[in-house]
């Protein structure tokens, strides 16, 4: 059978993403034996004009620029992955629309920022067609492995949509609340094995929020803590402005 050939995109990123596909270890090797990578630029100069089976995009959309590049990797593609936080949700980038755009130049670019133009940050399915998603920054590598077997195979892979908790729990971690830490876990999707808390590290809510979060319950273990609310919107903000976006263009 013709392996289906793969192109990997970044837009606005670290390209963090990228780099996690190349650490896969041993692991790559098997993936490689089942894609044909036509483009790839963290590990080839190679560059690919046809269509392709599977285009897989890092970062967010910031700009006409990102925008007209985006469409025309999903004209040329099949099926397009989104992965990474910048392109599932939007990511830190998102947190440039907390700010007046043409302040935002001034401060980056100086006297020159005219040359210099930008759009509200957004995430790649609120511009294309988004197949798959990976979520994380970085993404979790056996959640990545698992959304390519399911594009490869046609099939569908459906993200978890119950807090990161869940997950935590059943690791037997400690809660970072009962640690005097303040951790997004409660209200953010899961799917990455609580990576982070099993590292000893706080959830940043990098995966996006879940669809019907359970605001009673973390409005509970704010106030059973005593944690600032503020604390609690400024830390969402990192990762999840674009969602504000979504929700204010649906109102209008």
């Amino acid at each position: 059978m013709r392996r289906p050939k793969v192109a990997f995109f970044d837009l606005s990123c670290c390209e963090g993403c990228q780099l996690q596909v190349v650490n896969f270890g041993e692991s790559l090797l098997d993936i490689l034996d089942t894609i044909d990578v036509v483009e790839f630029r963290e590990v080839m100069s190679e560059k690919w004009d046809r269509e392709v089976d599977i285009a897989i995009v890092e970062g967010s959309v910031t700009d006409e620029h990102a925008v007209e590049r985006v469409k025309q990797i999903r004209e040329k593609s099949k099926i397009l992955i989104a992965y990474g936080s910048c392109a599932t949700i939007g990511g830190v980038n998102g947190m440039k629309n907390n700010f007046d755009l043409t302040e935002i130049r001034k401060h980056v670019y100086g006297e020159g920022y005219k040359f210099f133009h930008t759009a509200m940050t957004k995430a790649v399915y609120q511009v294309v067609k988004v197949d798959y998603f990976v979520n994380g920054c970085p993404i979790y590598q056996p959640e990545f492995e698992r959304v390519l077997k399911s594009a490869i195979q046609g099939i569908p892979y459906y993200v978890p949509d119950y807090a990161v908790c869940v997950e935590c729990k059943l690791n037997e971690n400690v809660c970072m609340y009962d640690r005097g830490v303040t951790c997004l876990g409660p209200v953010t999707r899961a799917g990455c094995n609580s990576w982070c808390i099993n590292s000893g590290n706080i959830c940043y809510g990098c995966r996006g929020l879940v669809s019907n979060p359970n605001e009673k319950g973390m409005k509970d273990v704010i106030a059973r803590y005593g944690i600032n609310m503020e604390l609690i919107i400024n830390k969402m903000g990192m990762y999840n402005k674009c969602r504000e976006l979504v929700e204010h263009e649906e109102e209008d």
